[in-house]
């Protein structure tokens, strides 16, 4: 009975021991449940009886200064599917592959996919489609709001602005640069559903609402950018160029009116079907790609000699068409009918390279280079942008007196069109070089400044009174030299013309290929706006600076200075006369009409007339020069760029002009007569295509 007694307390203690195991078990894996798994099994337990939906937030607004809305986002449909709400897959695959022009065994596997609760279908709908599809009220489908960029002046400031891609993430430009501002942060609707994941009806679900991108205000001024933008279609169309960029600057705040590179694309359709052609398209060139500025660097190095001391403006040059630098021979531009004396003034009308040499000489490597370090050239200017080149400036220890002579007129040192228009508005502007600013403030959905960008001022790099001097020099180039194309009556205009070379892979001269440019200000008083152009091998006529770009600076200038309101109030020195229609005329009725005006010509081709810059009607400084498209091009063969020179003897000045542009040169007037009695170069001397050949007549 003992034995008995003791025998069932032990099962009992076993049994009690395994239900209190059983028990502490439970109470372990509870306290796992409520307190170390609870967020987790919380999250799988929504996931099960909700579905989760991002709503887009409406990307910010890019606008210009005014306000002008440049890119904009409007609201869209997005159609999407609830997969275990299809009560019939194939009809609902079948007619929404009609209405959405897709392919029905994408929908129809996107719509049974049971792996997913939720699917797209097809994103940013047209309203009238999806108007269509919602009166069909198909079981599982479902329409989201999303968004969609629109530009709406389509092809315009394409560069700046930039793409985004479909899913709205900025890819290129502003669109880019300032994304985590622009796109905002998406909101979410969450809906309840049952255990086998269809939406429970007349169920509440939470609305998280999207918190709107915000707003970037250029500095751009939309009406300025047109001008810009007409400008550069003009002289890519008219001279048959590769390229073309501009930029316009106010230089007392570095801010960026304008920016354009040509040609462009419709942002509302990118070719993003060629990579490399979108590519190509979309780099701001105008701020990244390094080029040889010539003539228009020589502003660079007259204004740094007359702020080093080593020279002053009543210092003189004498051209003799060349200069011995380490024993190597360096041309003037018109070595064939070389300057002789002139002033420092002259010097710089005339763009004499012999006279820039000596300047770059007379500062020396390391005063030269602190100047050219010190506007900027071989670094960033810091503008707001995503890619920005730093130009090409060689280590000043490999320098030597050769190079140094080449770099005071613009070779063996490239820059980027914003490092030259930045320096040269220092130059102008009292002697201060700016940041350059593209962005002038960021707002909120209405309208209110959240952050506001200053212009700043990086350093000074020469005085006030080397300025002022600057701006008096480059007024005279444009008034007396180079730069009459770009005078524009009632304003003061300073500028420089530029005509580079271009180089292939292996560093040689590509024959026929340069790069011509124009850089212009005005008011010269006091500066609102400086242009530059730049543009890309010119093939149509002559290719130098002042007759390429020049033109459209002015265009560009006058239609600015105007649009803001500055009153025409200079007395120009120039006496200004219309340019007469010669359209259609032979080439010697041409030219009678011509220089009864008052105006000089250069000649692409013989004939008659077939096209003509300026065009009829418009005003030009008495002395200007005239380009006439001829209707028998003359042959243009890299092949053979060398041609022998005619015989001139006896000719009239018209048909000695036309003779020479036959074969691809040009003819310079050293004295008026009625027939040509001497020529500088003999016939049958071969010279390069454009020489200008100097004539005597008697």
């Amino acid at each position: 009975m003992a034995l008995s007694s003791v025998s069932s307390k032990k099962r009992l203690i076993v049994v009690l021991g395994i239900i209190s195991l059983i028990f502490l078990v439970l109470i372990v894996r509870l306290i796992t449940i409520m307190f170390v798994d609870a967020a987790e099994l919380q999250k799988k337990a929504e996931e099960q009886w909700t579905r989760e939906f991002n709503v887009s937030a409406k990307r910010g607004d890019i606008l210009d200064r005014n306000g002008n809305v440049l890119a904009h986002s409007a609201a869209i449909d997005t159609i999407y599917v609830n997969v275990f709400d299809v009560s019939d897959p194939e009809y609902l695959a079948s007619t929404l592959s009609e209405h959405l022009d897709m392919d029905y065994e994408t929908i129809y596997s996107r719509a049974t996919d049971k792996t997913k609760s939720q699917v797209w279908i097809k994103r940013q709908v047209d309203k009238e489609t999806a108007d269509k599809i919602r009166e069909l009220d198909i079981d599982g489908v479902g329409f989201s709001i999303d968004s969609k960029r629109y530009y709406p002046n389509s092809d315009f400031l394409t560069s700046v602005i930039g793409i985004t891609s479909t899913d709205g993430i900025g890819l290129e430009g502003i669109e880019a640069k300032y994304d985590k501002y622009l796109a905002g942060k998406a909101g979410r609707i969450i809906g309840e559903t049952d255990r086998t994941g269809k939406t429970i009806p007349y169920a509440d679900n939470m609305y998280i609402p999207p918190e709107d991108g915000y707003n970037v205000v250029l500095t751009i001024d939309e009406v300025i950018q047109m001008f810009l933008e007409k400008a550069l279609e003009e002289v890519y169309v008219e001279h048959n160029a590769l390229g073309a960029q501009g930029i316009v600057m106010d230089p007392n705040t570095g801010e960026i009116l304008a920016v354009a590179n040509y040609p462009d694309f419709d942002l509302n359709d990118p070719p993003r079907q060629d990579i490399e052609l979108l590519q190509d398209l979309i780099k701001n060139k105008a701020f990244t790609d390094a080029y040889e500025p010539g003539s228009t660097f020589k502003v660079v190095t007259a204004a740094s000699v007359l702020d080093s001391g080593a020279l002053t403006i009543a210092d003189g040059f004498t051209c003799v068409g060349y200069k011995m630098v380490d024993g190597q021979r360096i041309k003037c531009w018109r070595d064939y009918h070389p300057h002789g004396h002139q002033s420092f003034v002259e010097a710089v009308q005339n763009s004499c390279n012999p006279s820039f040499m000596t300047m770059a000489l007379k500062m020396g490597t390391d005063t030269f280079y602190d100047y050219i370090y010190n506007f900027g050239f071989g670094d960033k200017t810091g503008v707001d942008v995503i890619y920005e080149g730093e130009g090409i400036v060689r280590n000043a220890k490999y320098i030597k007196s050769f190079d140094l002579a080449r770099i005071g007129f613009g070779q063996s040192i490239a820059v980027t069109p914003l490092q030259l228009i930045n320096s040269v508005s220092a130059i102008v502007n009292g002697g201060n070089l700016m940041r350059p600013m593209l962005i002038k403030e960021l707002s909120d959905s209405d309208g209110i400044v959240v952050e506001e960008y200053d212009s700043e001022v990086v350093k000074k790099v020469i005085s006030e009174e080397t300025s002022e001097s600057m701006r008096e020099i480059l007024k005279s180039v444009v008034e007396d030299g180079s730069g009459r194309n770009a005078a524009i009556e009632g304003y003061s205009v300073g500028g420089k013309t530029g005509t580079a070379q271009k180089y292939d892979e292996d560093g040689n001269i590509m024959a026929g290929k340069n790069i011509s440019s124009f850089i212009g200000f005005a008011p010269v008083e006091k500066p609102q706006f400086v242009v530059l152009i730049v543009v890309d091998e010119p093939s149509e006529g002559v290719t130098f600076g002042s007759i390429v770009a020049a033109p459209y600076v002015k265009e560009v200038l006058e239609s600015s200075l105007k649009y803001k309101g500055v009153p025409a109030t200079y007395e120009n020195q120039a006496k200004y006369v219309t340019v007469p229609n010669v359209l259609n005329l032979e080439v010697g009725d041409a030219i009678s009409s011509i220089e009864k005006a008052g105006l000089k010509y250069i000649l692409d081709g013989v004939g008659t007339v077939k096209g003509q810059s300026p065009a009829p009607g418009e005003s030009m400084p008495k002395g200007s020069e005239m380009l006439l498209y001829m209707s028998e091009k003359q042959s243009s063969t890299t092949d053979n760029p060398m041609v022998a020179v005619p015989d001139l003897n006896g000719l009239s000045k018209e048909e000695a002009k036309a003779v020479l542009g036959s074969v691809g040169l040009q003819i310079h007037v050293e004295r008026e007569g009625l027939l040509v009695t001497f020529q500088n170069v003999p016939k049958g001397i071969e010279v390069e295509k454009g020489t200008i050949i100097t004539v005597r007549l008697t």
